[in-house]
């Protein structure tokens, strides 16, 4: 009797004792805005305790003993907070901060909250670009941009200025799931490649993963890129209009209900729009910019030489708008929507439409007596993308996304728990004939369902982060078990080694090849369900997924309080890649093919950010190749050295003044050389009454049998740019720019004519002004 009554005095104590912490946790948000504060450093005076808040400002101390403590908030630029807090036990004290921007320039301040999360986050591979970063760059047009930026980054290959796409560490772009704001867009770039359908003005954040990442992202086989726009202004009524010779833009925000500052509740709106009109201004600004040959030979006609008014065919418009919901306590939604319109009017070509809109929801629910926080989206998106070829053969493909996500996620102490639930469903309508006349067409609706699982847990200086995601694609029967891990171990303060890996697939498929140097018609459709072979074999494949390992490691070092060195050694293994057989000669031909590949290399980076510098420094060296079964051969992305340095200088009072480089140097994108040169005599019927010995037919070419055993000329390019900026009242500001690119006119290949041997260029030295008024 009394050993029981001891335990249960044992287990009564043990009771009290665990019952005697609680959790503290809040949101950080901007005086004079109410933004949220990303990456902002939090801790308890006098004690170890600390943590960083995440892109939407929210933080969570949890398991901390109760009693009275100075909760401290600190971050660049703004004034340090603190706050007097008392925590009960067992209890949830939730602390709203709001910090106040310093006048004074903080150049004293060597850690940052970026710096801090890499020490307690593993992170492998996983670049976060803020609006301040893209705006360093060099203005092409006078606009800074998404897809300016993108490319400077280790691991990403821009294919071009126009008709450009993404190739991130040996992955074709649709193997790079595209996110905004929860949504996923099919196609993020216009046709000219200096742009993209993303507003500058409008992003909180930019996650870009350029592989290993664990198990809440999926459907993707190389990379993701997860884009995230803010709130509109809660205080007041706000925006910008600009010009350039490329494009115009506005952007209005304010409150519908403004910020209470005692509840913490807003309501708030943003609405962008930008608008092209290059098609027009470059017949007079840029008429040397558009290579008539370029136009003419590819189709066959040389009489548009001659046309001196063609001007560069890109035309564009985007709208983006969204409205939010913010509580007191942390929750809050989100609903939004998009339409983007672009269109390419190739003369004597092709001409290209193609129109990216949908809308959703996003929401944020932090329970006032949880250490759960729950987050989920709803979304609708529908891609469509038509081509009128010179040919006759049109081309036409349509894409309609539902998304529906549900996220959970624990605070610990030094850990956190993930789970969530993602059903996806889309309809792919898409036709086109082949240079055989062969017609290829594909209507279906398949669904995904997909769960999973993360775990991260910080054990002094070592952090794991293990996961697990379960992928069902309904369409093929099959369930696809992903396992991924991460591992950073903080040797010191200012050293950490680093992995990750994991197995991934997806189900959607391009109708753009992977052996075509541009295309402007970007289509897309469901993984086949037919039976598939493997390569140049009668071997059925055991299912119709594609899929892809990684494999990645790295060091990070703090050379000092400013400046970062990354390195990244990495594999991915793509085990089964699935395409359209464009070569289909017959109509009992399979519809699709298969290749296997590999990519390897390693990426460095190096970053200086100090006071009025900042610099940024890249260099990669990779092999990407695949495998069709009958040779092993490069892609034509296949970029083996890649160099991007960027430098950027505020100089002047007040630092009004900013002026910016950026020079690339890459080696040249492989290509199949041309053997010799044949007449197509006609074999059939009519060879008994033609003329072999003095007709005049047309010329085929003859190429090599080694696929892409040829290389292009080096690129190099440099980029310019000087900004001034003068204010106006409390919030006024303009800003003007001059900038210029390809700076010493770099004659770098677009692609050289087969038959003619004319070398067609990229864009040539392109200087521009524009002008920002902010209010």
């Amino acid at each position: 009797m009394k050993l029981y009554f001891a335990l249960a005095c044992i287990l009564l104590f043990a009771g009290s004792v665990w019952a005697q912490t609680g959790t503290i946790r809040g949101n950080v948000y901007d005086q004079e805005t109410g933004a949220p504060i990303l990456f902002a450093n939090i801790r308890l005076a006098d004690t170890p305790l600390g943590t960083n808040t995440d892109d939407n400002g929210f933080f969570s101390l949890n398991n901390v003993p109760v009693g009275s403590y100075t909760l401290i908030a600190t971050y660049l630029g703004y004034d340090s907070t603190a706050q007097r807090i008392t925590l009960a036990g067992d209890g949830i004290n939730y602390q709203r901060i709001v910090m106040t921007p310093n006048a004074i320039n903080l150049t004293t301040v060597d850690i940052s909250g970026q710096r801090e999360r890499a020490r307690s986050e593993v992170n492998v591979s996983t670049l976060t670009v803020t609006p301040k970063e893209i705006k360093s760059l060099p203005s092409a047009g006078g606009e800074a941009d998404i897809a300016q930026y993108l490319p400077i980054l280790p691991g990403i290959i821009s294919s071009g200025d126009q008709g450009g796409q993404l190739y991130i560490r040996g992955g074709s772009p649709v193997q790079n799931k595209i996110l905004l704001d929860g949504m996923t867009i099919y196609n993020p770039f216009h046709s000219i490649g200096l742009f993209s359908v993303f507003e500058t003005e409008t992003v909180r954040s930019i996650d870009v993963l350029t592989g290993g990442f664990n198990a809440q992202y999926g459907g993707r086989i190389s990379a993701v890129v997860d884009i995230k726009t803010r709130e509109g202004n809660k205080q007041r009524f706000g925006g910008l209009v600009s010009a350039s010779p490329f494009q115009a833009k506005a952007l209005i925000e304010g409150p519908i209900k403004k910020l209470d500052p005692e509840t913490g509740n807003s309501i708030s709106f943003l609405f962008t729009a930008k608008h092209s009109y290059l098609n027009e201004t470059s017949a007079l600004l840029y008429p040397y910019a558009t290579d008539t040959t370029y136009y003419a030979f590819a189709a066959g006609d040389t009489s548009l030489q001659d046309i001196a008014d063609l001007g560069l065919p890109f035309q564009y418009t985007d709208f983006y708008g969204k409205v939010s919901f913010v509580g007191g306590g942390g929750s809050k939604l989100d609903l939004f929507g998009m339409n983007f319109r672009d269109r390419f009017d190739f003369v004597g070509i092709s001409t290209v439409d193609w129109t990216n809109s949908g809308g959703g929801a996003h929401f944020i629910l932090v329970p006032p007596n949880s250490d759960i926080v729950m987050d989920g989206t709803v979304a609708y998106s529908k891609y469509d993308i038509t081509s009128v070829e010179s040919d006759g053969r049109p081309k036409n493909s349509q894409v309609v996304n539902y998304t529906a996500a549900l996220n959970f996620t624990y605070y610990g102490l030094n850990n956190q728990f993930d789970y969530g639930f993602e059903f996806t469903g889309f309809n792919t309508d898409f036709s086109f004939t082949n240079v055989f006349d062969i017609p290829f067409q594909q209507r279906d609706f398949t669904t995904e369902i997909a769960g999973y699982v993360k775990y991260r847990q910080q054990l002094g200086r070592l952090v794991i982060d293990p996961g697990l995601r379960f992928h069902y694609y309904a369409s093929q029967s099959k369930l696809s078990i992903e396992p991924r891990f991460g591992l950073k171990y903080n040797a010191t303060d200012h050293l950490r080694f680093k992995m990750a890996g994991g197995l991934y697939s997806q189900n959607l498929i391009s109708t753009v090849s992977e052996q075509d140097v541009v295309n402007f018609f970007v289509g897309f459709l469901a993984g086949p369900e037919q039976m598939l072979f493997l390569p140049n074999s009668a071997q059925t494949s055991k299912d119709r997924i594609q899929r892809a390992f990684h494999g990645i490691a790295g060091v990070e070092v703090d050379l000092n309080n400013h400046t970062t060195l990354n390195v990244e050694p990495y594999y991915k293994g793509f085990t089964q890649l699935i395409s359209i057989n464009r070569n289909k000669l017959r109509g009992q031909d399979p519809d699709f093919q298969t290749e296997t590949g590999e990519a390897y290399g390693v990426d460095l980076s190096l970053r200086y950010e100090r006071a009025n510098w900042y610099a940024w420094l890249t260099y990669s060296l990779a092999k990407v190749n695949r495998d069709d079964g009958e040779q092993v051969y490069p892609t034509i992305f296949d970029r083996r050295h890649n160099v991007n340095a960027l430098l950027t200088y505020a100089f002047g009072a007040d630092r009004q003044w900013s002026a910016s480089l950026r020079w690339n140097l890459g080696s040249g994108f492989p290509f199949t050389r041309t053997q010799g040169f044949y007449e197509q005599a006609p074999l059939g019927t009519d060879l008994l009454t033609t003329d072999i010995l003095t007709g005049n037919f047309d010329i085929g070419t003859i190429l090599s049998e080694e696929r892409n055993d040829g290389r292009l000329s080096y690129y190099h390019r440099l980029d310019a740019s000087l900004k001034r900026q003068w204010t106006w009242g409390k919030y006024g500001e303009i800003e003007a720019n001059v900038s210029v690119t390809n700076l010493y006119n770099r004659d770098n290949v677009f692609y050289v004519d087969r038959m003619t041997n004319r070398r067609v260029n990229q864009l040539p030295v392109l200087p521009s002004a524009g002008l920002i008024v902010r209010f």
